[in-house]
């Protein structure tokens, strides 16, 4: 669970501090199943059309006795300017909103009967941390995401 007691990192140019590459490690524990999973890969946000930012995720997801590769892409979308995104599933759905000017943000998404909770916390330039709980009739899981950067950010971020 991302804890509260932690210093956070103020980011002034969301934009600015999500361009790059970063390492992720998740890791996954579905309540329903009694399953507990990991993935662990790189996570690399590049310029996309009209100032959008374009995420793809890639990687091995281990799973009760599942192991194999795994994608995943999100695009970002900064109508407003750098501060906050809309963030936008791979088939152009929206997923929630994200400011991470105070260094944590929260966030709702309903999909279907099924209700997901994240939590956000920037930890320093280069760590950030993303939980979700996601929870109704068809899902119960808990998920946690440790983004470390794989290489440094040129502007946007300020303590």
């Amino acid at each position: 669970m991302i804890e509260s007691n932690h210093v956070v990192f103020r980011v002034a140019d969301l934009r600015a501090f999500l361009i790059g590459a970063w390492r992720i490690s998740r890791t996954v524990r579905d309540v329903r199943l009694g399953l507990d999973g990991t993935f662990d890969g790189t996570a690399t946000l590049e310029s996309a059309n009209g100032g959008d930012l374009l995420l793809r995720e890639t990687g091995v997801m281990r799973f009760g006795g599942h192991a194999g590769p795994a994608e995943q892409t999100y695009r970002y979308a900064f109508p407003d300017g750098p501060r906050r995104a809309l963030v936008f599933r791979h088939d152009g759905a929206p997923f929630h909103d994200l400011d991470l000017s105070t260094g944590t943000a929260e966030a709702v998404h309903h999909c279907g009967a099924d209700t997901y909770r994240g939590r956000f916390r920037v930890e320093g330039w280069d760590t950030w941390v993303t939980e979700w709980l996601v929870g109704g009739p068809r899902k119960n899981y808990h998920m946690i995401t440790r983004h470390s950067r794989l290489v440094p950010p040129t502007e946007g971020c300020s303590k």
